[in-house]
C-alpha cells in the first residue's frame, strides 16, 4: 500500500469514527423519547457516509491514475530507445478503459514508423488515420466499423477506434490511435486521457525518433543501404525480448543470392557489387514499413518482422522472390534466392533464433536452392 493509500485510508477512518462518536451522544442526550430524531440523524449520517466513501473512491482511483502516469513518465524519460519509448507507450495506451489493441503511426521523410500492441503486423500496416479533407487539424478522430449481420467471430473483430495526434513541440508527428472490439462509442473521457498520454509521449517518442536518425548512418551498410550486421543482432535481440515480453509473436527470414561466388567470377567484384546493390533496392521496395532488413554479411540478408508469424514470412519471402528473379540484374541475368524461415519459440533467445533460420537455409540450400524452408 502506498503512503497516499494508507492517507486516504486513515482519513476515511477519522470520518466514521467522529460520525460513530457523534451519534452515540446524542442517542445518550435524547433518551427514548426522541426516536424520531434518531432515525433521521441515522439517515443523515448514512447519506454522508455514503457520500464520503464516494469521494475516498475517487480519491483512490486518481490517486491510482497518478502514480501509473508518473511511472510512466518517468520510464518515458529514462529512455532514448525509440522501440522502447514506442513499446511503453503502447502499453500505457492498450491499459485505458475499454482499449483491446493500441497502434502508433510516425510521418517520416521515408517510410512511415508504425508500431502496434494487440494486432497483427498485416493489420497495422493497414489502418492509415487521417485527418480532415481541408488539413485542419482534429482534437480527435473516431473510426466505427459496421459488419454485415451473422459475420463469424464477430466477439474478436475491432469494432471502433480513437485516434489523437501525437505532437511533438513543432506540429503533428503522426497518431496514437486505441481499438475496441465491443460495440461502443468513445466519450470524451476516453479523448481525453488519451489526449493526455499523446502528450506526455509525443516529446519523448519525438527525441527517440531524432536519436535514432542519427545513428542509422553509422547503422547502414554503405554498399546496399541496408542495415548492417551489428544493427541486425542488437535490434533482434531487443524484438524477441519484447516478444516475449508482451508474449507476442516474431519472424524472421535468412537468405541468400544463390551461386553468387559464380556471379563475381563470371562479370568480376565490382559489377558483383551493383548486383547486391540493385537487389537490396528491390527487397527494400517490398518489405513492410514494420519489418527490418539487414545486410548480415556478402550475399547473406536477414528480414526481422516484429508481430509476425511463420505464414506471414512466408508470403514476405514470395514478394522478395518475385522482386529479385523477376527481373534481370544487371549483367547478372536472373538470380534466385534460398531462404531460411523461423517463428519465434518460447525456449528461444535471440542467437538460437537467428541459428534456427540460419540452418533453415543451409536446408533450402541441399534441397536444391531457389526456395524457403522453414524451421
Amino acid at each position: 500500500m502506498t503512503h497516499t493509500d494508507i492517507g486516504i485510508a486513515a482519513a476515511f477512518g477519522a470520518c466514521v469514527l467522529v460520525l460513530v462518536v457523534l451519534f452515540v451522544l446524542l442517542v445518550r442526550r435524547q433518551g427514548r423519547r426522541a426516536d424520531a430524531r434518531v432515525d433521521e440523524v441515522v439517515r443523515t449520517l448514512e447519506f454522508r457516509m455514503d457520500e464520503l466513501a464516494h469521494e475516498l473512491a475517487g480519491a483512490v482511483v486518481r490517486a491510482e491514475e497518478e502514480g501509473r502516469r508518473s511511472r510512466f513518465l518517468g520510464e518515458l524519460a529514462g529512455s532514448i530507445d525509440l522501440d522502447e519509448v514506442l513499446a511503453r507507450t503502447l502499453d500505457a495506451a492498450a491499459g485505458l478503459p475499454g482499449a483491446d489493441a493500441a497502434l502508433i503511426r510516425l510521418e517520416g521523410h521515408d517510410k512511415p514508423v508504425v508500431a502496434t500492441l494487440g494486432l497483427s503486423a498485416e493489420e497495422a500496416e493497414r489502418q492509415a488515420v487521417a485527418g480532415p479533407p481541408d488539413g485542419r487539424p482534429a482534437r480527435s478522430i473516431e473510426i466505427l466499423y459496421r459488419y454485415h449481420d451473422g459475420e463469424p467471430d464477430a466477439e474478436t473483430l475491432i469494432h471502433g477506434g480513437l485516434a489523437v495526434p501525437l505532437g511533438t513541440g513543432g506540429g503533428r508527428a503522426g497518431y496514437l490511435t486505441v481499438f475496441t472490439r465491443a460495440a461502443r462509442r468513445f466519450e470524451d473521457d476516453d479523448v481525453r486521457r488519451l489526449e493526455e498520454l499523446a502528450e506526455r509521449a509525443g516529446p519523448a517518442i519525438e527525441n527517440a525518433r531524432q536519436f535514432r536518425e542519427a545513428r542509422q548512418l553509422a547503422d547502414l551498410d554503405g554498399l546496399t543501404g541496408l542495415h548492417n550486421r551489428r544493427y541486425f543482432h542488437e535490434t533482434l535481440a531487443r524484438e524477441v525480448a519484447r516478444a516475449h515480453r508482451y508474449n507476442r509473436k516474431a519472424a524472421l527470414i535468412v537468405f541468400d543470392i544463390d551461386d553468387f561466388k559464380d556471379v563475381n567470377d563470371r562479370i568480376g567484384h565490382l559489377a558483383g557489387d551493383a548486383v547486391l546493390a540493385e537487389a537490396a533496392e528491390r527487397v527494400r521496395d517490398v518489405v513492410r514499413s514494420a519489418d527490418i532488413a539487414c545486410r548480415v554479411g556478402g550475399d547473406e540478408f536477414a528480414v526481422i518482422m516484429p508481430e509476425s508469424g511463420r505464414p506471414d514470412a512466408e508470403r514476405l519471402h514470395a514478394r522478395i522472390q518475385a522482386a529479385v528473379s523477376d527481373r534481370p540484374i544487371g549483367h547478372a541475368g536472373r538470380l534466385r534466392l534460398s531462404a531460411g524461415i523461423a517463428e519465434l519459440q518460447a525456449a528461444d533467445d535471440s542467437v538460437a533464433f537467428f541459428e534456427r533460420a540460419d540452418e533453415a537455409l543451409y536446408r533450402a540450400k541441399e534441397a536444391g536452392k531457389g526456395q524457403a524452408v522453414s524451421a
